[in-house]
């Protein structure tokens, strides 16, 4: 009884990963992503690296793919392009307060895709970039933790999709 339970649930398990439409390429099994490049001045020290990190959680968890730099099937490299604050005006959401301030940070990265395993497949460079509304009377620095988090979510999503699930 145990084993059929086990067997039911595995069964379960493979099918709702197989039904998000992920598409490794045959024989891929190894990932290198290392740490992003620098190229937004006014970036945290440590965002390179907490981008790096959150990819590489997102490829190992989902893709299921181990992360090395010893022989990778594939290579994703990036750079981060933009850190910036804007000024925006207020939302469709907003339209009660017409006069209503918010600030916006953008982050954007840079992504070159390289499958190793097969020269002939194919790579892509792109840019991904999201951004977090926060209420302009508020400091950057009381939302940053939180605004960053939810962008490089979103950003993982759109990078891992393109490259896993063929969407674009």
């Amino acid at each position: 009884m145990r084993i059929l339970l086990l067997a039911a649930l595995s069964l379960i398990l493979t099918a709702c990963y197989s039904f998000r439409g992920i598409s490794i390429p045959e024989g891929v099994e190894r990932a290198y992503v290392p740490v992003f490049k620098n190229n937004a001045l006014t970036a945290p020290p440590t965002l390179p690296l907490d981008i790096t990190e959150a990819l590489r959680d997102k490829v190992r968890d989902e893709a299921r793919l181990l992360i090395t730099d010893e022989q990778p099937d594939i290579e994703m490299r990036g750079t981060l392009v933009d850190f910036r604050v804007s000024a925006e005006g207020a939302t469709a959401a907003d339209e009660t307060a017409a006069y209503a301030r918010l600030n916006r940070l953008t982050i954007v990265v840079a992504i070159e895709y390289i499958n190793l395993r097969d020269p002939t497949a194919e790579s892509w460079k792109s840019n991904f970039s999201d951004y977090y509304n926060f209420d302009g009377s508020v400091a950057l620095a009381s939302v940053e933790e939180e605004a960053i988090e939810e962008i490089l979510d979103n950003i993982n999503e759109k990078i891992f999709n393109r490259a896993f699930a063929g969407e674009w």
